[in-house]
Parts: C-alpha cells; sequence; structure tokens
C-alpha cells in the first residue's frame, strides 16, 4: 500500500491529467469534422481517471470499526 504524501501525489498528477482531457475533448467536441472514435476514446480514460482518483481517496479515509 502507499503511504499518504505517494498517494496525495498520485492523486494531483491524475486530477491534472483529467483538466487535460477535459480541455482536449471540449475542443474535439467543438470541431466541425472530429474523430467520434477517439473522442469515445478519451471521455473513456477520462472516467477511468475519476474511478482511479475516488479509489486512491478512499485510501486516505481511516477505516472506522462497525
Amino acid at each position: 500500500m502507499l503511504d499518504r504524501e505517494n498517494i496525495h501525489r498520485r492523486i494531483i498528477e491524475l486530477e491534472v491529467e483529467h483538466r487535460d482531457l477535459d480541455a482536449v475533448i471540449d475542443v474535439m467536441a467543438n470541431e466541425v469534422r472530429r474523430e467520434e472514435l477517439q473522442l469515445r476514446r478519451l471521455k473513456k480514460r477520462k472516467l477511468q481517471l475519476k474511478d482511479h482518483i475516488t479509489l486512491l481517496r478512499m485510501q486516505l479515509i481511516p477505516d472506522i470499526p462497525a
């Protein structure tokens, strides 16, 4: 398991990539001749990043005994 500092660092890296993809998707979506397949792939990657970020954030939450 990664330590907290490494998890925070990785979350930041993934958030930057997520924002970059968002910008690229916006530009591509507004193009007259857009590549639909490439656009779908970018959107899928963006969702994967969001899921990964969520999982990493969950690792930062301490376990609470039931």
